[in-house]
């Protein structure tokens, strides 16, 4: 076997039409994500098959042509816009001599680079190390026979099953960390639950502007690039309305065709948070020609990991690259908010956004002024605890007077709780 680089530098990309269909989005997409990866594209490779080469995907005589470019210029890793079998990957490289990447490996390396928080390092590297598992082979060719020889006699384990028990050993080892993570989210989430708290999520296509409008509503500083995948680890704050209301905004990684289902299940607990919303905010490129396309895709994925039945808002974001185009909101037949269009950047249309989210969220609430006893003070603290209470007055007597903004369910196991507490008029 040869050498393998460590990195890839230099690099050819090749994308194969296998359908009549040539996808020129697919293939833009993935010079996107070889870039963000960090690869100086050198040339790209196409051509068409009804079906891919068993052995090596693309055919001996495309493959020779891509040889000779790596050869012309030195390049180091060859990507494809495919998904190859452990054994074609292998089949590739002993022909071209250098390092192979399927779309999986490259998503993946990116997710490697990208990762921040403890918890989304161990997600990639559980992601990876499932990739790297099929792939174990060829390897330690110089040891993959049990045999005698000086230095070769051993407890009859070849080099091979080392390598694999070790790779399982620490995929259940960092399965076991993860679940722990995941216990302390789950605390976390409780807790928002316990305080009663709105939870909206933030999904869209990767590179829809996600954590730009995250920073516009929070007044964070959330790492934000204009490339693929550059946010990985779901993050969550708390905002005020303008109304008062609190809610908690989570922003989250974002998604892509075709996403490896390794990370799917490895970001499973991250994605947790997106199913647990009671409203998603739904970003969407408003640029992007194949805006439709990606709406679809994310839906898809939504469905996967079971959130697709979460109510959304579509969030038409960029609005600033549009010629002629203003914030607005967009109404269903039900007379529902369900899309605003908006710029992250500029901040056009963020006071349509609180609106919509006030209404989507409060629809079922009560803005009313209640009357506590002087003795009632647990009720009035669970009040306060819960963050309902806009401003509060006292009579002569001391009783409490509050204006408090309470889900109708909410304030009805009050009452039940609290038989002194009563609607008053301002």
């Amino acid at each position: 076997m040869f050498d393998r680089p460590q990195r890839g530098e230099k690099a050819i990309l090749v994308h194969l039409t296998i359908t009549h269909f040539h996808d020129q989005a697919s293939v833009a997409e993935f010079g996107e994500l070889a870039r963000s990866a960090g690869a100086h594209i050198i040339a790209h490779v196409g051509g068409s098959r009804s079906t891919p080469d068993s052995a090596t995907f693309v055919g001996s005589g495309k493959l020779e042509e891509i040889h000779e470019l790596v050869k012309a210029h030195d390049v180091e890793v060859v990507l494809f816009n495919h998904t190859l079998t452990p054994g074609q990957e292998r089949n590739i490289e002993k022909a071209l001599e250098c390092r192979v990447l399927d779309r999986t490996g490259l998503i993946l390396d990116i997710f490697a680079q990208r990762a921040r928080s403890f918890e989304g390092k161990l997600q990639v590297e559980l992601a990876q190390l499932q990739h790297l598992s099929t792939r174990l082979v060829r390897g330690w060719t110089h040891l993959e026979r049990q045999r005698g020889g000086i230095g070769l006699r051993g407890p009859g384990e070849t080099q091979l099953e080392t390598d694999r028990r070790l790779l399982g050993e620490r995929i259940k080892y960092i399965q076991k960390r993860l679940e722990k993570v995941s216990q302390q989210r789950e605390l976390s989430r409780k807790a928002r639950q316990k305080a009663e708290l709105p939870i909206v999520s933030l999904v869209g296509y990767t590179n829809a502007g996600k954590s730009t409008l995250f920073n516009r509503l929070t007044h964070s500083a959330v790492y934000v690039a204009d490339q693929l995948f550059a946010t990985l680890d779901a993050t969550s704050r708390r905002i005020i309305l303008s109304n008062k209301m609190q809610l908690v905004l989570i922003d989250t990684v974002g998604f892509i065709q075709q996403l490896p289902h390794d990370l799917v299940a490895a970001f499973r607990a991250t994605l947790e948070e997106t199913k647990q919303a009671d409203l998603l905010l739904h970003v969407v490129d408003a640029t992007d020609p194949e805006r439709l396309q990606k709406i679809t895709q994310v839906n898809q994925v939504l469905k996967e990991i079971g959130a697709h039945d979460v109510p959304q808002v579509l969030i038409y974001n960029k609005i600033d690259g549009l010629k002629d185009e203003t914030a607005h909101l967009e109404h269903d037949e039900s007379g529902k908010i369900h899309r605003v269009w908006l710029s992250a950047v500029t901040g056009a249309g963020l006071n349509l956004l609180n609106q919509t989210l006030m209404t989507r969220l409060y629809e079922q609430q009560l803005q009313i002024w209640v009357r506590l006893p002087l003795h009632s003070q647990i009720t009035r603290a669970k009040l306060f605890e819960l963050a309902v209470v806009l401003q509060e007055q006292f009579a002569e007597n001391g009783d409490s007077l509050l204006e408090i903004q309470i889900q109708s369910r909410d304030f009805s196991q009050l009452q039940k709780m609290e038989s002194e507490l009563h609607i008053i008029s301002p």
